[in-house]
């Protein structure tokens, strides 16, 4: 068996771990039940689907069937190390291992090729690129460098990034809310303080990660809006550093209500300013991001 057939079998055995991975989320509803004759926390069900485009955009963009699964296993091993730029990536011996079609195969590396971790050349084959010529703002990728060994620099990077473009976005929705975007998130914000005091991490993660989507989707700035992804993915991985935006619990969740508050009345600077709090690293952690300064 080539080494190239190897890795690609050890990888696959992985899937069958049952550990969770990259989308696996997707599986869960987000719907709360009534109980007696309370009424539950909001929930997503019957939501206007345009406003939940954004915290949704990165799982959605997964392929599904084989297609998606070996997308999924070539990226984490291109990322991982696991097949470097030292031979091709060979159609057919791809096929035979993962028992795919010549099709699913190719559709499949040009997936890869658009994210910019292969290229296919005449009489050269398709063969892994530098990292500098990888797209690392495409949330799969984002994805695949947090679960790989490049996790604490992904998770460390992610979460300078959204201390940069979050707090602009929070001053600029204070200037562009909409009313039904303002209760959505006033909605999404009752779920979290709901599925906190059940003990739900998921329903509150999800909850945070369409907030903060809905956030930057008004802040106005098609730019933003565009980068929104990064912050989806963000908001799936887990791990240090840790923002208090990461960690459920009060003082999160009053930091949430005050940005919303602020769009409501229109501070943008009080909104960027709780907002920035909200994500500033917990000082245990040993590489932090600045709190915001006192002026």
């Amino acid at each position: 068996m080539s080494t190239l057939a190897h890795t690609m079998m050890t990888a696959a055995r992985s899937t069958d771990s049952g550990l969770a991975g990259p989308g696996d989320l997707d599986r869960y509803p987000y719907a709360e039940s009534q109980v007696g004759d309370r009424v539950a926390a909001p929930t997503w069900e019957g939501a206007d689907p345009d406003l939940g485009r954004v915290g949704r955009r990165a799982a959605g963009s997964r392929g599904r069937g084989l297609h998606g699964q070996l997308v999924q296993q070539l990226g984490q091993m291109i990322v991982s190390g696991d097949l470097g730029a030292d031979r091709p990536l060979v159609p057919e011996e791809i096929g035979q291992r993962f028992e795919v079609s010549r099709t699913v195969v190719r559709e499949s590396l040009r997936v890869l090729e658009a994210k910019g971790l292969v290229s296919a050349r005449p009489n050269v084959g398709t063969r892994v690129r530098p990292v500098s010529d990888w797209n690392l703002l495409d949330p799969d990728i984002i994805e695949w460098r947090a679960f790989g060994p490049q996790r604490d620099d992904q998770r460390r990077e992610l979460s300078e990034l959204r201390w940069t473009i979050e707090p602009l976005a929070a001053r600029l929705a204070a200037g562009h809310g909409r009313e039904e975007v303002q209760q959505r998130l006033c909605d999404m914000v009752e779920i979290m303080s709901h599925a906190m005091a059940q003990g739900d991490a998921l329903t509150y993660s999800r909850a945070d990660g369409e907030f903060h989507g809905l956030l930057i989707q008004i802040a106005g700035n098609r730019m933003l809006e565009h980068l929104s992804g990064i912050v989806s993915a963000a908001l799936q991985v887990s791990g240090g550093p840790v923002t208090s935006c990461d960690r459920p619990n009060e003082a999160s969740l009053a930091q949430h209500a005050r940005i919303v508050d602020a769009l409501g009345t229109g501070d943008g600077a009080a909104a960027e300013a709780a907002m920035r709090q909200l994500l500033t690293v917990h000082p245990e952690v040993e590489r932090v991001v600045p709190a915001p300064r006192e002026h």
